[in-house]
């Protein structure tokens, strides 16, 4: 049976039926807590069976309802998203919980200094999002590139047959595209653009000979030369304090006119401020995006009013097939450790 506490009332309900909290504490599956499935930016329903499987589920809501009788059971804390906030008050109400595990490869939400302090391990899940996170890039390049979203639009609202001159895009095949981070994923867009024509440049912490090769991609040393010939520049980096605020108005400001900037990295990187003044003043042709700060943007943003910008919720990762393997992943890692076992994928600072 797959058991799910709901609700804070004893007795607690499950799928199994009606349980009160000391038949909970002697289950055999180990608690875990997490948001609710479904709900405040918690795991899609759909997939709670992937870990109500090995795992009871303590929601964070009811947890926090009743700390008292549920703190000692969690063994693993399950994250998705930024909705759980894993600080220094919860690791300090969970005597008992040896890891946290995030969904997706980004953990700048937790500071792993801290709950390593605890002697908690922290894991992600990496290698998952690679093919998902470049198609959403090359995606955004193709409807930002063809004015795809335009289109859609004039279809649904014309007033004449005539497509206005506006509606003309940019050829994609054949055009320069500079990735900035070649790394796992800066590389499958690479290979990607490879199918379209596309001549690639790269920037890189370090030069990737053996994927240039693969490619045909050419290195750029400075970023700067990277700006300055592309026509479609594509963050694709890692957010760190080396890298907040990476393209700023001296960046935009490099490339050209007609250039277009994708952000699949996180919103964080780019300067969004010098963003909209850039497309505001036509320093660029368009940006397309799908992460901002903060994430979704506020109605009546001012990025959000400009003709020239497609803006994405932060969903590079959000396919059917590649949440489900995340998802599994958390499961497998915190399984591992709560068996004793090293995890796969331990995130270590």
């Amino acid at each position: 049976m797959f058991h799910l506490i709901h609700r804070l009332k004893t007795p607690l309900l499950s799928f199994g039926g009606t349980r009160t909290i000391s038949q909970l504490i002697n289950m055999e599956k180990p608690c875990i807590l997490a948001t609710t499935f479904g709900a405040h930016g918690g795991i899609y329903k759909c997939f709670a069976p992937v870990v109500e499987k090995h795992f009871t589920v303590i929601p964070y809501e009811t947890f926090l309802l009743d700390q008292k009788n549920l703190s000692e059971q969690v063994k693993a804390v399950f994250v998705w998203g930024v909705s759980l906030n894993v600080d220094r008050g919860l690791m300090q109400s969970l005597p008992n919980l040896k890891v946290v595990v995030n969904g997706g490869v980004g953990v700048n939400h937790l500071d792993i200094p801290m709950i390593n302090s605890f002697g908690v391990k922290v894991c992600n899940t990496p290698h998952v999002v690679d093919n998902a996170t470049a198609d959403i890039g090359m995606g955004l390049m193709l409807a930002s590139a063809r004015k795809i979203v335009e289109g859609h639009h004039y279809t649904l609202t014309h007033n004449n047959e005539d497509l206005p001159e506006s509606s003309m895009g940019m050829d994609v095949s054949g055009a320069t595209l500079g990735i900035i981070g070649m790394g796992r994923i800066g590389y499958k867009v690479a290979r990607r653009a490879q199918a379209f024509d596309m001549k690639i440049l790269y920037h890189n912490r370090n030069r990737r000979k053996e994927e240039e090769r693969a490619v045909g991609a050419m290195y750029c040393a400075n970023m700067e030369d990277l700006l300055q010939q592309s026509d479609f520049v594509m963050v694709v980096v890692n957010l760190s304090p080396a890298t907040q605020k990476l393209i700023g108005a001296k960046e935009l400001a490099m490339m050209k006119p007609t250039g277009t900037l994708i952000n699949i990295s996180r919103g964080l990187v780019v300067d969004q401020d010098a963003l909209v003044e850039a497309l505001l003043k036509k320093v660029i042709r368009a940006a397309a995006l799908d992460v901002t700060y903060p994430e979704p943007l506020p109605i009546g943003h001012p990025l959000a009013a400009l003709p020239n910008v497609i803006i994405l919720p932060h969903i590079g990762t959000h396919s059917v097939e590649t949440t489900q393997i995340m998802v599994e992943k958390m499961v497998t890692n915190a399984l591992a450790v709560l068996g004793g076992n090293h995890p796969p994928d331990e995130v270590k600072v």
